[in-house]
């Protein structure tokens, strides 16, 4: 299962940013690029990871757009982009976001206290991203149904799992090894 996902992560290079392995590959970065195979084929894969009835798919800018909107067209629910940009609309959240390599404001808009939703993501790594986003949508009230991440790298995950008290579903787990990156067997 998910051979042309495996396939492009055991040729990603890995590029150090700091103190931070970064690695490119399709889904996250479009290089080379995504495959309607490949994306159908993680579309596919979170799909069938979803438990529970939600209203609506968000994602954060910019790695989780294509999969927000693939699994939109899949399932017909609308999808939500958590933004870096601030607009300035009427109830928007500004919230920190820290990643291994970056920190930014991120805002939030078009979602509502009582929301059920299925939050999707290309990788969780330091759960940066993640932390920040948990935070503010228990802000606004809304419920997060499923946490769906393309590929597990890191210590986040069990960070994440342990502070807010979730599950968080990844498709695939890699480590970076010497500069390469490696697919874990578990």
């Amino acid at each position: 299962m998910l051979e042309l996902l495996k396939a492009s992560l055991e040729n990603a290079p890995a590029v150090r940013m700091r103190d931070y392995e970064y690695f490119v590959f399709p889904i996250a970065d479009g290089i080379p690029s995504v495959s309607t195979e490949l994306l159908g084929e993680v579309i596919d894969a979170i799909d069938s990871k979803i438990e529970g009835e939600y209203d609506k798919i968000v994602a954060a800018e910019a790695m989780g757009i294509h999969l927000a909107a693939g699994l939109s067209l899949r399932t017909g629910k609308p999808f939500t982009i958590i933004r870096k940009r601030k607009y300035g609309l009427p109830g928007e959240l500004e919230f920190d976001q820290a990643t291994g390599y970056s920190s930014r404001k991120m805002y939030i808009n078009g979602l509502a206290k009582g929301d059920r939703v299925v939050l999707v993501d290309d990788l969780i790594s330091t759960g940066g991203t993640l932390t920040g986003i948990l935070k503010a949508l228990s802000q606004i009230g809304v419920r997060v149904v499923d946490v769906i991440i393309v590929i597990d790298k890191g210590t986040g995950r069990a960070k994440v799992e342990e502070e807010f008290g979730i599950k968080v579903k990844t498709l695939v787990g890699i480590d970076i090894v010497n500069g390469k990156v490696r697919i874990r067997k578990d």
